[in-house]
């Protein structure tokens, strides 16, 4: 999308959240360099994971609008659907493992019967695109030897939380196959950045080692992931909203594979900390023991590739929740939830 062109109406589900609330920084920042008119609109139905404070003096406010709602709410997603929407990008979803082992059944309401709803307003709205964002988890665990997961591999979901991201998939593959919905399938690494919410592995880490407290690891620590900047993730995502196949499935990873441990260990050594703060706690049930991400597809059928380094990333990151401490207080206390009735709910009586 370059200078000149028409302003594209997108609705942007789960918003207010870590991904999505980077991927509205980052279509702002487009605008702003020319490379891109995008209208957009915010439904997020501000769970505990939702912060409206991700989102303060954006540069176009004009182009953003914020509505509170939920991804189930047929009615609510046909009125916005209404306002001419062109183009959907669907962050909505409940993702912690850990909780979603204590309340399975959270998670099948938001992330298949959202996914649903969606798919089926599209249909009767005939959209130009929607962007199911899923997750590698989907795939499974690979042992040490294996090959990294390609689109192809099979779904062999672990826990509550990959089994509904599965199922949600699967329905975005229905409704292109038998209606033609033009869907498209992400499936990404661990992200991690800015306004990542302090549960996640980088953020608490990070959070805890400043206030020299506890850094629980599970089981071994020896648990692989594959780690991706949030920045490199939402460059992906706008080359699938444009060029990315309606049926397709794409991969996106950051060919960062780390365990746990070594997670950790660099954060308390770019924050000189000790090693004795790390506390190993018992597995969590169905812990995958690793992830891997072949991206060769939409590198080389979109021209994406990441560009920050999970070392130069790990650095950025920590350096902005140092100086970033009043946010991520806010949140560990609670007091980031009162944003939106101090400057929206008084707003819109």
């Amino acid at each position: 999308m370059k200078k000149g062109e028409e302003e594209v109406k997108i609705l942007v589900t789960g918003g207010a959240g870590f991904i999505g609330s980077n991927f509205i920084r980052y279509l702002q920042t487009l605008t702003q360099r020319g490379q891109g008119d995008f209208s957009i609109i915010n439904l997020d139905k501000l769970t505990y994971a939702g912060n409206l404070e991700n989102l303060t003096q954006l540069p176009f406010p004009e182009k953003y609008q914020f509505v509170k709602g939920d991804v189930c709410d047929g009615d609510l997603i046909e009125h916005i659907f209404q306002d001419g929407i062109d183009t959907v990008i669907n962050f909505a979803a409940e993702s912690h493992v850990d909780r979603s082992i204590i309340d399975p059944g959270v998670f099948i309401r938001t992330n298949v019967q959202g996914v649903q709803v969606l798919l089926q307003t599209a249909l009767k709205f005939e959209i130009r695109k929607i962007v199911q964002v899923s997750t590698d988890e989907v795939y499974g665990s690979l042992s040490p030897q294996d090959p990294p997961f390609r689109e192809s591999t099979p779904l062999a979901p672990n826990s509550p939380y990959a089994a509904s991201k599965a199922a949600a998939d699967l329905l975005a593959r229905a409704y292109y196959q038998t209606f033609g919905v033009p869907v498209v399938i992400t499936r990404c690494s661990n992200n991690y950045g800015p306004f990542q919410f302090p549960e996640k592995l980088i953020p608490l880490m990070i959070t805890n080692a400043l206030e020299d407290r506890p850094l629980p690891i599970y089981g071994d620590g020896l648990n692989v992931r594959d780690w991706i900047h949030v920045e490199d993730h939402c460059r992906a995502l706008r080359l699938v909203l444009e060029k990315g196949k309606p049926g397709e499935i794409y991969n996106i990873g950051g060919k960062g594979e780390r365990t746990n441990l070594e997670i950790v260990e660099t954060i308390l050594q770019i924050l000189k900390k000790p090693k004795s703060l790390i506390q190993f706690v018992a597995d969590r049930p169905g812990h995958d023991r690793r992830y891997a991400i072949d991206s060769s597809k939409i590198q080389a059928e979109l021209g994406w590739s990441p560009t920050i380094s999970l070392e130069q990333g790990l650095l950025e990151t920590v350096e902005w929740y140092v100086s970033h401490s009043q946010w991520w207080r806010r949140v560990k206390t609670g007091e980031y939830q009162d944003f939106y009735r101090k400057n929206y709910s008084e707003r819109m009586k």
